[in-house]
């Protein structure tokens, strides 16, 4: 297998409403699209498109948010709206937090994001990202005659790991994990407990060629033999009951 993967250039800034997939189409940066392709979109262009955007000047603090801003060194505008978006605090220390979202995700600031938006403005996350995707296939089906699948990503950090990654938060038309249980590695032994996140090490080699300060919010990867099944993002979310981290 011999993957390839596109940048898809978007120069217009991405606005509630904005027909992305049209914008994709559109785009003089990409081939044209080929059945099996799997689309990668960032989280923010689908945040913007949604809508996801929110002014600080419109968000009121309370006494909790002021108060853990003036401990941690935020903005309690944003500490208010990360405490809004998330199910609960899981820790708080040398100025980050980390935070369960309302869709179960583990992330620093529950995806709260200030960056790659006009200033005083912040980004959500989709309400529900896997409704995104299954949208953008059928649009993408529906408008160009191609059976596609959809991933939509995000920057997430790891336990004792420095640095970020790109990862999965919403998906269609793949399964999110190839599960090597019960095969035979190549000296015969028995595989127990292999799982590859493959939609998550999809998006962190489509976010080579995306760069976060380029209008490169779309990858293409091409080549990957997709199965026909169907996934779901809560396949990759560690129960709580076997997660050592919390």
């Amino acid at each position: 297998m011999v993957l390839e993967i596109i940048p898809v250039e978007i120069e217009k800034e991405i606005k509630p409403g904005d027909n992305v997939v049209g914008l994709m189409l559109l785009a003089k940066s990409k081939p044209q699209l080929k059945n099996g392709d799997i689309l990668v979109f960032t989280q923010k262009i689908i945040s913007k498109q949604e809508g996801q955007v929110v002014n600080l000047s419109e968000v009121t603090p309370t006494l909790l948010a002021t108060g853990i801003a003036s401990e941690y060194g935020k903005d309690p505008r944003v500490v208010q709206l990360i405490l809004d978006e998330s199910k609960r605090i899981i820790r708080m220390k040398s100025g980050v937090i980390i935070s369960e979202t309302k869709h179960g995700f583990v992330c620093a600031n529950a995806g709260v994001d200030e960056s790659n938006v006009q200033r005083g403005h912040v980004t959500l996350l989709p309400v529900n990202p896997e409704l995104s995707a299954q949208k953008l296939r059928k649009e993408v089906k529906d408008k160009a005659g191609i059976e596609v699948a959809i991933i939509i990503s995000d920057t997430f950090g790891r336990p004792f790991r420095e640095g970020q990654t790109n990862v999965a938060i919403g998906l269609s038309g793949i399964l999110p994990i190839s599960d090597y249980v019960g095969t035979k590695d190549s000296f015969g032994r028995v595989l127990r407990v292999t799982a590859i996140a493959i939609v998550d090490e999809i998006c962190s080699a489509a976010e080579l060629v995306m760069n976060k300060s380029r209008n490169t919010p779309i990858a293409i990867v091409r080549n990957y033999n997709l199965n026909e099944e169907i996934g779901s993002i809560k396949d990759l979310i560690r129960s709580k009951s076997t997660d050592l981290f919390r």
